[in-house]
């Protein structure tokens, strides 16, 4: 017994090791890895001498390109695929459906649409930004009231006026596309639908930091209601739970965190859906173990892709579109076989 016990804890603390060092060691490579070639031991000597009070000398393009340019972009990574993994993981536990993604109440469109209109009357990164954040918010808040109008609001009509309300999002989208400059602002538009983090900066991550630090230092304190809720809603009540309240704040959380996430970097498809699967066939259904997974290989997944994006081809590509050539293979290989952790 005592030796089974030592085998557990063992596994946990292997497990806790991975989970800090993976994304650790791809933000690290992150920072190395790019078109202008900086040595690893100069990137560390550039990182120690902006934390410890160093006297050092590095060439200033290098500290530039490291400062400004990598450092930003990689915390960039780690907060979007941390957020948009956990919301996908939670959505899938609280709609106990595995092909629910971040997206699925139309947060991503409404986004879309804000950022676009930011785009089209004035540009300001800052307006952008926050308009993006404001009507994801306000897509989730109209597919909820929408759902609310019924007599009986379950999931599944919360889910049928998400889709509506993103439906909608989209058209007005592509009313702006239409009616926008083709020259100047169209452009610009159809480049940020497309999800990137070329221009992120620490204005940027400053914006959306709190947004998404704070659901998610919440769902993680809440992991454990998650396995509850996934029971089902009469099991739920029966434990003690309060139901629709923490529906209500799980929802307001990950709407939190997608806008923030989606208003940073764009529209990046499938980290949501697929994410979350990946640590299903790691870790196991347990949401206690499944939450802080999620946002450990959600971070180090898109500081990957990110990688990929700026580096195998000549030309930058969207980050959107590669998360979506990676993600569609890997759904297709999900829908072969067993649907891990799911059974």
């Amino acid at each position: 017994m005592s030796r089974r016990y030592l085998g557990f804890k063992g596994r946990e603390i292997l497990e806790a090791s991975l989970l800090i060092f993976i994304p650790l060691i791809a933000f690290l490579a992150s920072l190395f890895i790019g078109r202008y070639n900086i040595p690893s031991y100069l990137a560390l000597r550039i990182l120690i001498s902006k934390i410890l009070p160093i006297q050092t000398t590095v060439p200033r393009e290098a500290e530039i390109i490291m400062i400004h340019v990598r450092l930003p972009r990689a915390l960039a990574s780690i907060l979007v695929g941390s957020a948009l993994a956990l919301s996908g993981t939670t959505f899938q536990g609280l709609f106990r459906n595995p092909l629910v993604s971040a997206q699925i109440l139309g947060v991503a469109s409404g986004a879309g649409f804000g950022a676009a209109l930011g785009l089209l009357i004035s540009g300001d990164p800052v307006v952008v930004q926050g308009l993006s954040f404001i009507f994801g918010v306000a897509a989730v808040v109209m597919a909820y009231g929408i759902s609310r109008t019924y007599r009986e609001a379950s999931m599944l009509t919360l889910v049928l006026a998400g889709i509506a309300v993103g439906a909608f999002f989209s058209a007005l989208t592509s009313l702006l596309k239409y009616v926008a400059d083709p020259y100047e602002r169209l452009p610009s538009i159809v480049f940020w639908l497309m999800g990137s983090l070329s221009a992120v900066s620490f204005k940027e991550i400053s914006l959306g930091f709190i947004p998404i630090i704070v659901p998610c230092l919440i769902l993680v304190a809440a992991r454990w209601r998650l396995n509850i809720l996934s029971l089902g809603e009469e099991e739920a009540k029966a434990l003690g739970i309060n139901v629709e309240k923490m529906r209500m704040l799980i929802i307001g959380c990950c709407t939190l965190m997608t806008s923030a996430a989606v208003s940073m970097a764009g529209v990046v498809g499938w980290v949501g859906l697929v994410v979350p699967h990946i640590c299903r066939m790691l870790v196991g259904p347990d949401h206690k173990v499944l939450i802080p997974a999620s946002i450990s290989i959600g971070a180090a997944y898109l500081l990957i892709v990110d990688c990929i994006a700026r580096t195998v081809a000549p030309f930058e590509m969207p980050l959107g579109v590669l998360t979506s050539v990676i993600g569609a293979p890997f759904f297709f290989y999900l829908l072969r076989g067993r649907v891990s952790g799911w059974r």
